[in-house]
């Protein structure tokens, strides 16, 4: 049984290590979890005792096997609530996040499989990421960012970088959804915005925009 800080210190290492190759450093942690550095330090030295981390001065901390497991299993259980909350309860996208960091750290693995059975095995969570299966594999979409969508290209939406309230909504309120085609009419190279083409609806965004959106191109 791993505390409810130590679980999210477990998943935020997670999600950094594909930006850290040789390590995640501890500045950059603190960052994440917004906390003093001198914090994290002690977090780390919590987390290699316990064996889920392993760390190298200078080069950073990364997940060990048993890390990585945890990681993986509070991350599922965070995406199947979501998928939960919005397929079967009517949330919106952009109200799921805070309350399934609450779930996450529910324990009843019987609880979570019968869940995931209940929802029928989804793959995807509301905002496009993959949810792991009961073994920890999930399936990585050959995707890329919108921003690097060339000029008169097409791609799906299939998911958000940046699941945020406000970005959500942002989305929203353009109709810009999972699912939807989007087509780049013209790139500035000024200041990287485009004109894009969504259900025959021309829409000017901002790189910010298009630097948070994932698309899979045919």
């Amino acid at each position: 049984m791993f505390s409810l800080s130590e679980e999210n210190y477990l998943k935020a290492i997670f999600h950094l290590e594909r930006s850290y190759k040789t390590g995640v450093s501890t500045n950059a942690l603190a960052e994440e979890m917004e906390t003093k550095a001198s914090s994290v330090t002690d977090m780390i030295k919590k987390l290699s005792g316990k064996k889920l981390v392993n760390y190298r001065k200078y080069q950073g901390v990364r997940l060990s096997e048993l890390g990585r497991e945890t990681a993986i299993e509070v991350i599922r259980k965070h995406r199947l609530w979501e998928y939960f909350l919005v397929e079967k309860l009517g949330f919106q996208w952009d109200e799921v996040h805070d309350i399934a960091e609450q779930l996450e750290h529910i324990k009843s693995e019987k609880l979570i499989s019968q869940l995931d059975k209940f929802l029928g095995f989804p793959k995807r969570d509301p905002h496009g990421d993959p949810i792991p299966d009961a073994q920890g594999k999930f399936v990585v979409a050959n995707k890329i960012l919108l921003s690097e969508l060339e000029k008169e290209k097409m791609g799906i939406c299939v998911g958000v970088k940046d699941s945020s309230v406000d970005f959500l909504r942002f989305l929203d309120k353009n109709n810009i959804a999972l699912g939807k085609e989007i087509k780049v009419l013209e790139k500035e190279t000024f200041d990287g915005s485009m004109l894009v083409l969504i259900e025959n609806n021309e829409l000017r965004i901002s790189q910010i925009v298009s630097n948070n959106l994932y698309i899979k191109t045919n």
